[in-house]
């Protein structure tokens, strides 16, 4: 450990522990990694980490809730940079598959709390994104259709699924290969079957 390290503020000891779990995540099973590895990770004792969080399902939900912002106000920020709904959407889409690249340990982590029967605060910030980028699908897909790019006829809840779906799709094969390069080859070609899904005809 560094010198200067010993004198971080606890918001960026936590700001720490976040990244040491992402990377943890991104080399081995997230449900294994314990807190003594992400004290070690962080240069730290394991009694140290427990000053700034008061058990493994703090540092957990902290996690995920930085993992939702993120990944939100990414593909937020993406949509807004695009000049029409459906590039939107497409934009939406390579920010959320850049994301997963970015971080591969992210999906194995989600995929873990979803599968949770017990409510957790981990969990719950999984739901609070998922709701979230659902309104923003939603508001997108709807902007579509008052313009004229998106048929009228199609089922806005259905399309929604559709979108979520078709990114976890390459994501779960990503995950299964090994291979975060599956991502940047499939995900053009996938937007562009969805987009020929929802797209009114001329």
């Amino acid at each position: 450990m560094t010198s200067t390290s010993k004198y971080l503020s606890a918001e960026e000891r936590r700001a720490m522990a976040v990244k040491a779990v992402l990377e943890l995540a991104a080399v081995q099973n997230p449900g294994e990694i314990t807190t003594t590895e992400i004290a070690a990770h962080m240069g730290l004792s394991q009694g140290g980490i427990f000053r700034h969080f008061s058990s493994k399902d703090e540092i957990w939900r902290t996690v995920m809730e930085w993992v939702a912002t993120e990944l939100h106000s990414r593909v937020a920020r993406a949509a807004e940079s695009a000049n029409s709904p459906i590039s939107s959407l497409e934009a939406m889409f390579m920010a959320h598959v850049a994301f997963a690249i970015e971080y591969p340990g992210v999906p194995r982590m989600l995929f873990g709390e979803l599968q949770k029967t017990e409510s957790t605060p981990a969990k719950i910030a999984v739901a609070s994104l998922l709701e979230r980028y659902g309104k923003l699908l939603t508001l997108k897909l709807e902007q579509g259709k008052s313009c004229g790019e998106v048929d009228c006829s199609i089922s806005t809840e259905a399309a929604v699924a559709l979108f979520v779906g078709a990114v976890q799709g390459l994501i779960i094969k990503a995950v299964l290969f090994g291979d975060v390069g599956y991502l940047r080859q499939g995900a053009p070609e996938t937007f562009a079957l969805f987009r020929r899904a929802i797209r009114k005809s001329i």
